[in-house]
Order: C-alpha cells, then sequence, then structure tokens
C-alpha cells in the first residue's frame, strides 16, 4: 500500500464513473445481462488486476486499492457483486496456491479473460461453514465432488470457480479440519446451474449442484484438510470490500438526499433546512464516516500481515448498520418520490438491507465480537 497506489487507482476508477453509467448498470440489471461493458472497461484501465500481484499480470496493490476502486464506483451506483466476490475469492489462491495454479486461474482474472466465483455457502448449512455436506472423494483421476452451493454471484458466467468441499468426516472436536479449498473450472462435466429468483441485485444468483464432478490432482489448494485456515484469507477481505460498497452506497444515499432536500420547497423554504430532516441526514453522514475510519484501519492491519478479523467484523457492522440508515434517510427526505424508481432512491435499498444479512449476518458478527473480542461466552 502506498498513497502513490491509492491515488492512482482513484484516479481510474473516478475516470471510469465518468464513461460508465449508473444507467447503463440498472438497464444491465433489469433485463438481468452481464455487464460486459463495465467488466471490458475494468479491464482495460487494469483495474480488474487491483490486488494481483504485478508478477502475476495484475495492478499490484493491496486490499486498501482494492476498496478505494469499490467505494468509488459505490457511489457513483456501480456494483459488481461478482468482481467484488472474485477479487477476495483471489486472495487464498495468490497466498496459498502453486504458481501455476496463479497463472491458470488467477491471472486470467486481471486481464478479463476469465471470471472467478466464490463456492461456500450451501442450502443446509447457512453461516454454519462447518456443516458443509459437499465433498471431495479421491479419485483414480483425482477428485470426485458431490453436493451444492448456494447463492453463488455469478456462477453461470464465471469461467472458474473457488470451492470448500469436505475431504473427511465431521469431527467435532476439530470441526475445522476436513475441510478442503480447490479452483476449478466452473463449467466441468457434472456441474449444474439453477438460477435463483433475485433480480434486486445486478447480477443472477445461482444454485449450483455438483454430481460426481470429476477434478484434476491439481485442483487442491495448499494442504488437505487445511481449507478454513486458507479460507479466512479470503473472508477477512470479504468482509472489507463489501464494507467498501457500503460506504461508497450510503454516500451516495446521502448525496441524493441533500441534492433533492435543497431543492424541494412545498412551504415556502428547502426541506433540508428543517431540522427534522436535517439532522438525521447530519447523524447518518457521521456513522458513515466513522464506519470508514474502523474499515480503513482494519485493511491497513490486513495489508500489514496482522489479524485483521477483530477490525473486519467491527468494519462490516458498522458500515452495512450506516448504510441502511442512510439509504432510508435517503427514502424519507424523497417522500413519495422516494418509492418511484425514475428518482432511483428504493433502487439503493436492496443491496443496503443486503449488507446487514450478508456475507455474513450482523449477528454472527455480533457473535464473534462478544467472543474473540470481549472474551465472552460462546453465545451459540
Amino acid at each position: 500500500m502506498s498513497e502513490e497506489s491509492i491515488a492512482a487507482v482513484r484516479e481510474a476508477a473516478e475516470g471510469l464513473t465518468r464513461g460508465i453509467s449508473r444507467e447503463y448498470w440498472l438497464q444491465c440489471a433489469r433485463e438481468n445481462r452481464f455487464p460486459q461493458k463495465l467488466w471490458d472497461a475494468m479491464a482495460e484501465t487494469g483495474l480488474l488486476g487491483v490486488s494481483v500481484p504485478e508478477e502475476y499480470g495484475g495492478s499490484g496493490g493491496g486490499l486498501s486499492e482494492l476498496m478505494v476502486l469499490n467505494e468509488i464506483t459505490a457511489r457513483a451506483g456501480i456494483i459488481s457483486l461478482f468482481f467484488v466476490l472474485g477479487s477476495f475469492a483471489r486472495m487464498p489462491i495468490i497466498r496459498h496456491g502453486t504458481p501455476e495454479q496463479i497463472a491458470k486461474f488467477v491471472t486470467p482474472t486481471a486481464t478479463g479473460e476469465g471470471k472467478m466465483c466464490f463456492g461456500v455457502t450451501e442450502p443446509n448449512a447457512g453461516t454454519n461453514t462447518f456443516r458443509l455436506q459437499t465433498t471431495a472423494r479421491r479419485s483414480d483421476a483425482g477428485w470426485l465432488v458431490n453436493g451444492s452451493k448456494v447463492f453463488i454471484t455469478g456462477a453461470k458466467d464465471s469461467t472458474s470457480m473457488l470451492l470448500i468441499a469436505r475431504t473427511s468426516p465431521l469431527d467435532p472436536e476439530r470441526p475445522r479440519a476436513g475441510l478442503s479449498l480447490f479452483i476449478l473450472d466452473s463449467h466441468t462435466p457434472g456441474i449444474e446451474f439453477q438460477r435463483l429468483n433475485i433480480d434486486v441485485l445486478g447480477e443472477s444468483q445461482y444454485l449450483v449442484f455438483f454430481k460426481d464432478a470429476e477434478l484434476p490432482p491439481d485442483a487442491l489448494i495448499g494442504e488437505e484438510g487445511k481449507g478454513m485456515k486458507y479460507l479466512f484469507d479470503g473472508l477477512n477481505t470479504e468482509r472489507l470490500v463489501l464494507s467498501s460498497m457500503a460506504v461508497g452506497l450510503g454516500n451516495r444515499a446521502l448525496d441524493k438526499a441533500v441534492e433533492y432536500a435543497k431543492e424541494r420547497a412545498p412551504f415556502g423554504t428547502p426541506i433540508g433546512s428543517y431540522q427534522g430532516l436535517q439532522h438525521p441526514m447530519a447523524r447518518a453522514k457521521a456513522h458513515v464516516e466513522a464506519s470508514r475510519l474502523v474499515m480503513q484501519e482494519a485493511a491497513r492491519t490486513f495489508d500489514r500481515g496482522e489479524d485483521a478479523g477483530p477490525l473486519s467484523n467491527m468494519a462490516k457492522l458498522l458500515t452495512s448498520e450506516a448504510c441502511d440508515e442512510a439509504v432510508d434517510i435517503a427514502l424519507q427526505a424523497h417522500g413519495g418520490y422516494g418509492f418511484d424508481q425514475d428518482y432511483d432512491v428504493i433502487t439503493l435499498w436492496p443491496f443496503a438491507r443486503l449488507m446487514r444479512v450478508a456475507p455474513v449476518n450482523n449477528e454472527m458478527i455480533l457473535n464473534y465480537i462478544g467472543e474473540h473480542v470481549l472474551g465472552l461466552p460462546r453465545s451459540y
């Protein structure tokens, strides 16, 4: 991380938002169409390669640069969960994969030739990763995978998938053991996709089925049974890159609220002068900016190679709540017009509300803080 690299990413991201409009993103979302123009522009400017080391074909930088990119694009109303999820899915491969795995699966995502999705959540396990039932069993040819994953963003549009699967039975005394991490071609025979009826995020979500999907021996990342350890390199990143989107989206909502409140004057003076509206808007702004500071410190901690778990979880909690608060007051400021999609305020709400649920719900975040930060007894 350096001020120069962050400034370069900021300049490129702001240029991107001048060329790719919110209207284009909304049109793609409404038509259930992949935003290829956005993807191509990010590839051309090198933004797809942010956080990928230059020796692997990327643009360099770390988590701090990636978060700047996500915050700026989100403030412009351009949200790509597919890019965000693929970005942090690369982290465990860069840190624990072989040079061959990195060249085959990570480098193409930096150039735009490849797209990576993240296969973790399962229908019956939810947030309890230790209950995963998808299995990977050794075979003569490598591995056979059976099971299912759910809420996998852009799975059918992806070229590769980071997958966690059980390679040995669950040991209640050592729940993390027996889970292994794999990187594979998303369209391997035996993998099927079922699109979920979710149309509020701009990109399709899928239920993914594995039926004797055969993987080569070198699909395994690192050592067998250490998948959870490797996965946490991605999960802390996941919380932070989505936090940066929450900050950007919260500020977008406040930008729209302020603009409207300065002009709307049904009683002769702008409604922005009313303390009943001005104070909640000011409070929301303070909360967004305070949550940003925690998020930035978490990113710096991660980029230094230190334990970023506590701050990453706190950042996710605070940014998601601040974003939701900002969108709520923007809706209130617009009154009935806030629910008219042409004003593009209600369209912000689904993602803002999602942030309190995904990538992990805020109740589980509080459990983490209570147990691992405060040292309280485990609550679940």
